[in-house]
């Protein structure tokens, strides 16, 4: 199947615009200041803090419901 002439110039047009486009932003990518990525925070968790806040939290539910009593 012939392409016709006309549809060729046109594909041929829209990848070469694609490719400036790229060659653009690659050049403005090399040519902005690199950032500096921001420290990220710490994730570990206190467990004993942890299991101690839970532990508090069921005695207050149970003193709250009366069962200890």
């Amino acid at each position: 199947m012939a392409i016709n002439p006309k549809v060729g110039a046109v594909i041929a047009a829209a990848v070469q615009a694609y490719i400036q486009d790229e060659e653009a932003w690659l050049a403005s990518q090399a040519a902005a200041p690199a950032m500096v990525a921001a420290p990220v925070p710490s994730t570990t968790h206190n467990i004993w803090g942890l299991a101690g806040r839970q532990h508090g939290m069921q005695m207050r539910y149970l003193i709250q419901r009366r069962s200890l009593t």
